[in-house]
């Protein structure tokens, strides 16, 4: 009897708790406009330290609500890399590595082919989108490729459950928890290649990768450059469970939103590039202003920078990908004229869109390691 009475106990309160973090789930339009614009006019700041005050209690709650205080053991293996591409000035490579035992990060790996003394290294966090999914989709392998013309070692990795990612679903419960870990195992990857300038390192994605931006900048302070795209929103807190399926903005009386997140990255260089077709539409009168007051206490506006295209819909199109890539020139010293013709236009030609069977990591030659993991609740037992 005292044995079925703790079981009792446990799932009650196991039930309980899984009830109160639902409570404190903030997820899609979770503000209206108003609200949300309210809320930043509630949170301003006067002074440094106000800012710094709160900036920590943001991240706090960040790690907590996503259960990552601590980040689990980095596995010993070494990577998996094999498929060498040669392209028009830059190689792309197949690339899997372990995020924690039996979990693999998959994705691409592109370099430029001229030889450099060091190289910036750059991050792509893919988007949701339909098929072919996220880093096979033409807008993603365009701007890696592009990227790494310029100068730089790219590196796009698969959402949870997407592309070479199989090992579970991603709408599993802790989808964010997981591809955060994948996105700090992607950085670690990422400073591993050699002659990577660690002083240069950006990462840039859109919608559910714009998300991925800014929380990996306000958790890793080795990024130095942070470019979200169509994502940085004052009423809307992304909608899948891999952005706001755990409780990273509010914990009882505390709140915050994704603008104070994005916020974090101050004083480091930042583009927000919004479009008026979604819920990055007020960014010029809203998201800008209260972005820029963070960066003014450190005296550093020309830091922050914004492109807004009001004609323009949730993506990560031709227009946005050039005002990412005149940014990244400047701040990650990228060669933007190797992308550029006559008339002073980028030219994304050279930049090929592949096959996802020339892409694919895991294949009847490269088959998924006999050690890996799969299943939702199989990876929730790990996490």
């Amino acid at each position: 009897m005292k044995t079925i009475s703790l079981l009792l106990i446990n799932t009650f309160c196991l039930a309980a708790a899984a009830f109160g973090q639902q409570t404190e789930l903030c997820q899609g339009a979770y503000f209206t406009e108003a609200q949300g614009k309210e809320f930043l006019e509630k949170h301003a700041v006067s002074s440094r330290l106000e800012w710094e005050t709160r900036a920590a209690k943001i991240k706090k709650q960040i790690r907590e609500g996503m259960d990552l205080q601590s980040l689990p053991a980095k596995p010993a293996s070494a990577p998996i890399v094999h498929s060498k591409k040669e392209m028009d000035g830059y190689t792309v490579e197949n690339v899997a590595f372990e995020s924690m035992p039996g979990v693999y990060v998959t994705g691409n790996l592109y370099k430029p082919s001229k030889k450099q003394k060091s190289y910036a290294g750059i991050l792509c966090p893919h988007g949701h989108g339909e098929n072919p999914h996220g880093r096979f989709r033409e807008q993603t392998q365009k701007r890696c490729a592009t990227l790494a013309r310029m100068g730089a070692v790219v590196f796009v990795w698969d959402m949870v459950g997407q592309g070479d990612s199989r090992q579970c679903e991603h709408k599993m419960s802790k989808a964010l928890k997981l591809q955060t870990i994948n996105s700090i195992r992607s950085l670690d990857f990422l400073l591993s290649v050699p002659g990577v300038d660690p002083e240069r390192i950006a990462v840039t994605g859109e919608s559910g990768g714009g998300t991925q931006t800014f929380l990996l900048t306000a958790l890793d302070n080795r990024i130095k450059i942070s470019v979200p795209v169509v994502m940085v929103s004052a009423y809307f807190f992304g909608g899948c469970v891999c952005e706001s399926g755990m409780p990273i903005h509010k914990n009882g009386d505390f709140q915050t939103n994704n603008v104070e997140i994005a916020a974090l990255a101050a004083p480091k260089p930042m583009i927000m590039i919004s479009d008026g077709g979604d819920w990055t539409k007020n960014t010029p009168e809203v998201e800008f202003p209260f972005v820029q007051k963070i960066y003014g206490l450190y005296g550093k506006k020309d830091m922050l920078e914004s492109v807004h295209l009001a004609d323009e819909q949730h993506d990560f199109g031709p227009s946005k990908r050039k005002a990412m890539y005149a940014f990244m020139a400047k701040h990650a010293r990228l060669d933007l004229k190797a992308v550029t013709d006559a008339q002073g236009n980028i030219n994304e030609a050279p930049s090929k869109v592949l096959e996802i069977k020339d892409l694919e990591v895991f294949n009847a030659a490269h088959p998924r390691p006999a050690n890996a993991i799969m299943g939702d609740e199989a990876i929730l037992g790990l996490l």
